[in-house]
């Protein structure tokens, strides 16, 4: 059986939005203090024993997360067609990170957006 290395890092961020076409509250502007689980997977191990430094991982994702931090989300690009749920910030920002990091020993495994500490969405491709 081939071995498989998963790493996460976690970050935060603080945004404000409002779920166009909601049937509720959270139609109204409002605001999270995000936290993020990053985790990318590799099979190899270099030189030095890692598959990629946890610094590394943590500084592709903050420059996609810097993009949305204390921002009004409906207002990125990214969000004024597509609703910024949770679901869609965490396939936005899988998708962000992936592009910087992805190589053939590291890719993207999963993303986890918390929105509270109660409620969270996980994605994977």
């Amino acid at each position: 059986m081939a071995q498989t290395f998963v790493l996460k890092t976690l970050l935060d961020f603080a945004s404000a939005h409002s779920l166009r076409g909601y049937p509720g509250d959270c139609a109204k502007l409002h605001g999270h203090n995000w936290k993020i689980e990053v985790q990318v997977s590799g099979t190899q191990l270099n030189d030095i024993g890692m598959v990629i430094d946890f610094k590394e991982i943590k500084r592709h994702a903050k420059e996609v997360v810097k993009e949305l931090d204390h921002t009004f989300l409906n207002d990125h690009p990214h969000f004024q067609e597509v609703n910024p749920t949770a679901e869609n910030i965490a396939v936005y920002l899988f998708r962000a990170i992936e592009a910087r990091i992805a190589s053939p020993e590291v890719r993207m495994h999963s993303i986890t957006v918390w929105e509270n500490d109660r409620n969270c969405v996980t994605y994977s491709e």
